[in-house]
């Protein structure tokens, strides 16, 4: 019984139930092959969309630094991203004529100003912390114009909005600012007035912006 078994098994044993036997374990294997050796080497550039790419399935641990642009990253958050990979925008803020923050971008506030943290009311500047460091970035500060309408009904800029401002950051060799706390690399000082020549002349809105 056991070799009539043993002789129908050898008969069956072709070429090609052997070769198709082979072939079978070749392709499973290969596939476990595959999806253990596949890198990011073995896809061609462009190869791949966000369509192969399951939600969560890259981080910013997955991509190198300047290596996407605006369209590649549809459907990531801020969240997906280490510091410093997602480019930023400058920092802003508007200062009213009464030396106070009215709008900012954050991170700013009023460490002095006229009247405030022992500094003379004929001192005209505002000094503001950044809540960070100053050093290298740019610092940029504008009179806020206001537009009213003439006669016709066309807007005009304000005489009344035109104004001088200067903007730096304390604690360099050109300045050095004296109310306490503010001769800092985190403090920038601000004066906007009519005439910077004029040190009593109207104060004006300003705004200042930081930048890289």
């Amino acid at each position: 019984m056991r070799g009539n078994v043993l002789r129908r098994l050898r008969e069956r044993a072709t070429f090609a139930n052997v070769t198709a036997s082979l072939a079978m374990f070749i392709a499973l294997g290969g596939s476990s092959y595959a999806a253990v050796k596949i890198t990011g080497d073995d896809v061609r550039n462009g190869s791949l969309s966000g369509r192969d790419v399951r939600n969560g399935g890259l981080t910013g641990r997955d991509i190198k630094s300047d290596s996407i642009s605006g369209r590649d990253i549809r459907g990531l958050t801020t969240g997906d991203f280490r510091a410093g990979q997602l480019p930023t925008g400058p920092r802003w803020l508007l200062l009213n004529e009464s030396g106070d923050i009215e709008e900012q971008s954050g991170g700013f506030t009023v460490v002095s100003k006229p009247g405030i943290n022992g500094q003379p009311a004929t001192n005209p500047n505002v000094y503001i912390s950044a809540g960070s460091s100053l050093i290298g970035k740019g610092l940029s500060a504008t009179i806020a114009i206001q537009n009213k309408l003439d006669r016709t009904g066309d807007a005009v800029a304000d005489p009344a909005f035109n104004g001088d401002v200067a903007v730096g950051r304390c604690n360099t060799t050109a300045i050095n600012c004296v109310p306490t706390g503010t001769n800092t690399d985190n403090t920038l000082v601000v004066r906007a007035l009519v005439s910077n020549t004029d040190v009593a002349s109207q104060t004006r809105r300003v705004w200042v912006q930081v930048t890289s």
